[in-house]
């Protein structure tokens, strides 16, 4: 089949070069013209571990391709993918749809025969038959279905999660949309991954409530280990015996400074301003927003008390900048809630990441010391703060980290270590939902 992907950042990106590993031709259009000439010339401008092999290995077999404009693709594709931005709107919360009906518009003045256009971008509730409508009325004569086919990738395992997916959610309203999905995502049926075909609307709330859902199970956790450090329990146990429950799982439950990235923090907005607009409520959902906050407010107070009450003066090692490990994604992350208030209050800070510095300088405060490595990071620190559990910190030498530092306080924010071996290796250590004190 050909397909056009309308948008080569994140998932149209991974999306586009997962179903030319189907066999699909597939063509990338993005009006970025600096970003299709690195991908042209084989550059990646985003970290997903295998995107450069995937991209690469099916550019080189014919295809995949990229452009700024359709040249014929989208006259000659079965099925067009809307895959831009929905960032957050300013000032009211919604999801900005703008370039997805723009999109529409462009795709409008090129179809020529039967195709179906395909919402991937993540989009409130109504937005396909508002692309149809626009679609329509630019171009009256054009022969198309709208469908809904929201992306499920987890930044850092998004190949894997096209390739093995968990589930495809698609909302059609025509046998001829179902027929041509079902050949494009034909390739899954020899792994029997559930298909699911339905109504656009139920297609489109899917992926909010999903994601919200989500978010409320880390909301849940972190508010959980708020009552777990005042009894003297142990989040890392109480997490256990919850997900044991078959009802309730064990994915979701770990207690952290609050969740980021580009997804739960603007499809949960997106899912109260969507609520509000039907006339319904989403107090759950609310309050999932309103204890994320909060928890990423305490991790800066848990840090200052960790230092005796004060930040002033104090040089502090943070390991880990982005949301998540394995991306460099920088979006909402809790680093950029937690880092500008101790900067704010004299704290100098040597920040490392393995894959995130470069998006970190565009986003955090000037001042921030970038380290080379983790030892270039420690070194001379009165405190470490880890913030983002990539491997690397999973697996130091803490013995010698703690001979480079000044101080001895660890702070670690994502319970990667243990507090008996911790202090038996001399630190003063402090986390979270778990006594700092075997």
């Amino acid at each position: 089949m050909h397909v056009v992907m309308i948008g080569a950042g994140y998932v149209g990106l991974v999306s586009g070069a997962c179903f030319a590993e189907f066999g699909h031709n597939v063509t990338c259009l993005d009006k970025n013209e600096e970003r299709v000439a690195a991908l042209k010339s084989g550059e990646i401008p985003i970290y997903e571990p295998g995107l450069d092999d995937l991209v690469a290995r099916n550019v080189k077999a014919g295809r995949l391709a990229f452009d700024t404009k359709s040249n014929g693709a989208i006259e000659e594709a079965d099925t067009v993918f809307i895959a831009v931005g929905t960032p957050t709107r300013r000032g009211d919360g919604h999801a900005d749809l703008k370039y997805v009906y723009g999109a529409a518009e462009d795709i409008a003045a090129h179809l020529r025969g039967y195709t179906v256009v395909v919402d991937k971008s993540t989009v409130p509730v109504g937005t396909a038959r508002e692309v149809q409508r626009v679609i329509s009325k630019a171009n009256p004569e054009a022969d198309f279905d709208v469908a809904s086919n929201p992306e499920f990738l987890r930044e850092g395992s998004a190949i894997g999660d096209f390739m093995r997916p968990d589930r495809v959610v698609i909302g059609v309203e025509s046998e001829r949309a179902e027929a041509k999905m079902r050949e494009l995502y034909r390739p899954l049926n020899l792994i029997e991954a559930p298909i699911m075909f339905t109504n656009l609307e139920s297609a489109e709330i899917t992926k909010y409530a999903a994601n919200a859902f989500l978010a409320t199970k880390i909301s849940f956790i972190n508010e959980i280990s708020q009552l777990c450090e005042q009894t003297g329990a142990d989040v890392h146990a109480v997490a256990r015996g919850m997900g044991l429950d078959g009802r309730i799982g064990r994915k979701f439950l770990h207690a952290g400074p609050g969740y980021g990235g580009s997804c739960f923090p603007k499809d949960t907005q997106a899912m109260i301003r969507m609520a509000q607009e039907f006339g319904t409520s989403s107090r759950i959902v609310e309050a999932v927003v309103e204890v994320n906050a909060s928890q990423k407010a305490r991790m800066v107070s848990k840090i200052k008390d960790a230092l005796g009450g004060s930040v002033a003066d104090k040089t502090i090692a943070v390991l880990g900048l982005t949301f998540k490990p394995e991306t460099d994604d920088m979006r909402d992350s809790p680093s950029l809630a937690v880092l500008p208030p101790l900067i704010d209050r004299g704290a100098n800070i040597r920040a490392h990441d393995p894959k995130g510095m470069e998006e970190a300088k565009k986003e955090l405060p000037e001042g921030v010391y970038y380290a080379n490595s983790i030892e270039d990071a420690v070194t001379g620190a009165d405190a470490i703060v880890l913030l983002t559990e990539w491997n690397e910190y999973r697996g130091m030498d803490l013995k010698a980290t703690k001979q480079l530092m000044n101080g001895s306080v660890f702070v670690d924010l994502r319970n990667v270590y243990e507090p008996g071996p911790m202090a038996e290796l001399g630190f003063e250590y402090s986390c979270v939902g778990r006594p700092s004190k075997a």
